[in-house]
């Protein structure tokens, strides 16, 4: 009988032993190809405070829902893999969701959207170890330098670590860059080629070794002269759900065709997209590869 929402719960309170059990037994990804790009769904931003999707602030407030359309999406043929939180990631391993998937681990979610320590990005979720003995393929950090704000130095040397402990364990350091500036209280990426260029410049030569370091990048201008900017492999980010869904799809097939991108890491895009069809919209994004 397959395990549910509500066994999850009990699960919790009587069993915890049940979720590392689960992640301990499930059959593992086959290994990444060069011949092969990657779809990995990803489900870490309520860990960080940010729940809306669309027009709606509390998307992904609502875990049951959230957990369904995850399901959905990684149910998909195509779907290689899931990018998460701890509670998410074991959450799904004991649904059985997981078998079979790359699964790379959320590092830091210190930051919370909205904060003024927001830039001082801290490792509050998995570090290396745990990732390690969860059975996981990776883990992902998000680098967000601001040169008006000293948080950003705090966050750059915890990467640096993080890609050490990592690459220590023959583990993929999936890395988010960017270059940001606040306006008006919030923090805001820039999106200018040059932006990403400086921003992959420095996450290149992060740690002490780059051999299993990979890129988390968005679609900007001149996508062709940001990604000569390293040979490192790179998956391409969706961000906030497109109004325009065909210009989204556009932009991301053009991006696959260069020779660095290897793959599609798309989270509320296509878990909630115009039209509220998961399995349509993560079916649409298989077709690009």
């Amino acid at each position: 009988m397959r395990t549910t929402i509500d066994d999850v719960v009990r699960l919790r309170m009587t069993d915890p032993g049940a979720i590392a059990a689960a992640l301990a037994a499930r059959p593992r990804f086959g290994g990444v190809s060069s011949e092969k790009n990657l779809l990995v769904i990803a489900a870490d931003h309520p860990a960080r405070g940010a729940l809306g999707a669309g027009g709606n602030p509390l998307a992904m407030a609502d875990r049951r829902d959230l957990l369904d359309r995850v399901v959905t999406a990684l149910g998909r043929p195509g779907v290689q893999g899931l990018l998460g939180t701890a509670d998410i990631i074991e959450e799904l391993a004991l649904l059985g969701a997981l078998d079979g998937k790359l699964v790379l681990g959320s590092m830091n979610r210190g930051g919370l959207a909205g904060t003024v320590f927001e830039l001082d990005d801290r490792f509050t979720g998995y570090d290396a170890r745990g990732i390690a003995q969860a059975g996981l393929d990776g883990g992902k950090m998000l680098l967000r330098i601001d040169p008006d704000d000293r948080g950003s130095a705090s966050t750059l040397r915890a990467c640096a670590a993080a890609i050490d402990d990592l690459a220590e364990r023959q583990l993929i350091a999936l890395v988010e860059p960017f270059m940001t500036r606040r306006a008006h209280g919030r923090v805001r990426n820039r999106l200018t080629p040059g932006a990403m260029i400086r921003s992959i410049a420095v996450t290149s030569g992060l740690g002490r070794t780059s051999a299993y370091t990979w890129l988390k990048l968005p679609v900007v201008d001149e996508m062709e002269r940001v990604m000569a900017a390293s040979t490192m492999p790179a998956l391409i980010l969706g961000g906030e759900v497109p109004t325009d869904t065909d210009a989204a799809m556009a932009s991301w097939a053009r991006a696959l065709s260069l020779p660095t991108v290897k793959g599609l890491v798309i989270g509320r895009s296509l878990l909630y997209p115009i039209g509220d069809d998961v399995a349509k919209a993560v079916d649409d994004a298989v077709s690009l590869l």
